[in-house]
């Protein structure tokens, strides 16, 4: 029997190859996707601008608070010397520099990446390193990176003024350099001296460019804290709205329920025997419709908190039209209403602070009044105003009592659409609440007596 070996391979000498197992078309192939021409372009936008936005973001940031400065300028300042070195080797190869003449040339440099912290002061041991350089008539143009960057620095850190200061003296510092050497090459330095003047005006340009967007993003950013201030004021808003809802639907229901449950209470234990039904029904009857009452007006309430619909979206807005039920309700309570209405409309927030005035008022002359007050409900329109009434004769509150919130309650509802509230003692005896509620505009008017 011939090796292993032997019988991988053929009859030729050659490797032999084991079979291929042939393919199953059951299995799922790799399926190429396909995406528009605006979603391949979509995506090469969102990954092309990145190095962009790099260089867009160091031209735009402040070069005294630019995070890695010292590596950065470290890096130019490489740069600029193996520039330095290349023009001093291959550009007018007469004029070499020589041991002296290299020294000075790398040491201009030396003081480049601390550019931005003492600028004035880099530019100083720039000029001292190459002013010496330039009066042993080495090679001009070698260290003229390095004094460009230091006059750029002095612009773009400094005011203009100080950068045509610097400028003026650096040329005339120059033109007396080189004088010494000779009146051709002052000559030129003037000629030159354009340069100089362009590199201190991209300089200042710059730095009222980079003002300019920081102003933007200042104003962007406040602009934000404000609208972020006010959706907080309009949150703190709203919740003191729904708190004075709920305190006076409330209050008012929870009163007319005591009461109405009062009434069964004394009717059952009265007298058992002669039991007057009719009348522990109707009562019933009242808190049940009480109830009914509330549950919709605290549904209506509770709306804004929803998530669904528009977010300013809070339902009806009870008005002047609900003045009847609350005189109804305060009557089935055991006062004596009597209504006198000689406006019809107003306009929805003027309606609903009148509402809840009223509404809070009733709710105190049934808790503290007595039993079956007199209460005398007015509202009329004089003088672009609506101007509200409710006095009763009852005793008032008691003196020792602890304060609610009641009279805070309907001054700031009084306070909300611009008027004002009064309440206080009757001279006549009992108590009175009086408030004027300017309006908008003007409402149709007419008279009635509920």
């Amino acid at each position: 029997m011939p090796p292993p070996s032997s019988r991988l391979r053929s009859s030729r000498g050659y490797p032999h190859r084991p079979p291929v197992p042939p393919q199953r078309h059951d299995c799922p192939q790799p399926r190429r996707i396909r995406l528009p021409a605006a979603e391949w372009s979509r995506m090469r936008l969102v990954q092309a601008p990145i190095a962009g936005n790099r260089i867009i973001s160091a031209i735009h940031r402040d070069p005294l608070t630019a995070p890695h400065a010292v590596r950065n300028d470290t890096v130019l300042a490489g740069l600029a010397a193996l520039l330095a070195v290349s023009l001093a080797l291959f550009v007018d190869g007469g004029r070499r520099p020589d041991a002296l003449g290299w020294v000075l040339l790398v040491a201009c440099h030396v003081p480049l990446p601390w550019r931005r912290r003492r600028p004035m002061l880099v530019l100083l041991v720039v000029v001292a390193c190459v002013a010496p350089y330039h009066a042993l008539d080495n090679t001009h143009s070698a260290p003229t990176p390095a004094t460009y960057i230091a006059l750029y620095t002095v612009a773009v850190t400094g005011r203009p003024l100080r950068a045509v200061l610097v400028g003026a003296g650096v040329i005339a510092l120059s033109t007396s350099v080189m004088l010494t050497v000779s009146a051709h090459e002052a000559l030129k330095v003037l000629q030159i001296s354009g340069w100089v003047v362009a590199v201190l005006f991209c300089g200042v340009d710059m730095r009222f460019y980079r003002q300019y967007v920081a102003s933007i993003v200042e104003r962007a950013e406040r602009a934000e804290r404000t609208r972020e201030e006010e959706a907080r004021r309009r949150v703190a808003e709203e919740r003191v709205r729904i708190a004075r809802d709920l305190h006076d639907l409330l209050a008012h229901t929870i009163t007319v329920i005591g009461v109405q449950t009062s009434v069964a209470a004394h009717v059952l234990s009265a007298d058992p025997e002669r039991l007057d039904r009719a009348t522990v029904a109707k009562a019933l009857d009242d808190i049940a419709e009480t109830c009914r009452s509330a549950r919709g007006e605290l549904r209506t309430t509770l709306e804004v908190l929803r998530e669904h619909g528009s977010p300013d979206a809070r339902g009806p807005l009870p008005g002047l039209d609900g003045l009847p039920d609350l005189a109804e309700a305060a009557r089935l309570a055991g006062a004596r209403v009597e209504q006198t209405v000689r406006i019809r409309q107003a306009p929805p927030a003027v309606g609903a602070a009148a509402y809840r005035i009223v509404q809070e008022a009733l709710t105190n002359v049934v808790r503290h009044a007595g039993p079956e007050p007199a209460v005398r409900v007015e509202l009329d329109e004089r003088q672009g105003a609506l101007h509200l009434s409710v006095s009763d004769d009852g005793t008032g509150p008691a003196p020792n009592g602890a304060p609610g919130f009641g009279l805070v309650g309907m001054r700031e509802r009084a306070r909300s659409v611009g008027g004002t509230l009064d309440a206080g003692p009757r001279a006549a005896g009992g108590f009175e609440v009086t408030a004027v509620l300017p309006l908008t505009k003007a409402g149709e008017t007419g008279e009635g007596t509920v």
